[in-house]
């Protein structure tokens, strides 16, 4: 089974930060993705599915703590604080206000990688041990490597490349990603994947199933993922985590 690199975005608008960051992490089996401002930041947060925010306690003219404060009132996104000194006050503002941690230049890289990865553990652990998030608390289901974003409503493959969807394509996928290792009927993923107007026959379940395959499967005629029950219907045979 092919592992998700978990996806870390960078924001500090020291290019040569930024860019060793990148480096670094990269060579460590994190995706990573950098901006240099608020703006950016939030740009590269509606486009894709990030696991970890490094900010910038002072970024350029905005607060980091005020950016942490607003990251935390639509998401859970572990945070970990960067910054030039460490001030007792600031360090325990921050803590207390959204920070799962602390860190101060110039810093070892060796040392940032392993806060960094007993951030992403804990964050794993405290998602497993919770309720599964409200639907509309859900940002993302991920299973064997390939990503659902429901922000954007995107598939991403693996390896990054992305993937286009239908809409019938994505609300099936949607459906199914939700009832993992279940047996799904094919009027149960009718109702689930909201299919209306000219797909509402039971067959066309079939169409979208195999168009799906198609997308997802190495071997279309051998699923891995969507596996027919016959005389059932479909079951979605993968492990599935969902992201809030």
């Amino acid at each position: 089974m092919t592992n998700y690199l978990p996806h870390i975005l960078v924001v500090d608008d020291d290019v040569a930060i930024r860019d060793s960051l990148k480096d670094y992490l990269g060579e460590n089996e994190l995706r990573v993705s950098t901006a240099s401002s608020a703006e950016q930041m939030f740009r590269v947060l509606e486009d894709t599915v990030v696991d970890l925010v490094m900010l910038d306690v002072r970024l350029g003219a905005r607060d980091g703590l005020q950016l942490a404060r607003d990251l935390r009132t639509s998401s859970g996104i572990p945070v970990i604080f960067l910054a030039e000194k460490c001030e007792e006050a600031d360090r325990v503002m921050g803590l207390e206000i959204a920070a799962d941690d602390y860190i101060t230049k110039p810093f070892s890289n060796r040392e940032l990688l392993a806060r960094i990865r007993s951030v992403l553990r804990r964050y794993r652990a405290h998602v497993s041990e919770s309720a599964l998030p409200k639907a509309s608390q859900r940002r993302a289901y991920r299973f064997a490597g390939w990503e659902l974003n429901l922000m954007t409503r995107r598939l991403s493959a693996p390896q990054g490349r992305r993937v286009a969807l239908s809409n019938g394509e994505f609300n099936l996928l949607l459906a199914m990603c939700e009832s993992p290792q279940r047996v799904l009927t094919r009027d149960q993923l009718l109702d689930l994947s909201r299919l209306h107007g000219a797909e509402v026959y039971g067959r066309s379940v079939d169409v979208q199933v195999l168009r799906l395959r198609r997308k997802i499967e190495t071997d279309p005629a051998e699923p891995r993922f969507i596996v027919t029950e016959r005389g059932a219907g479909y079951m979605f045979n993968a492990e599935v985590s969902a992201l809030s």
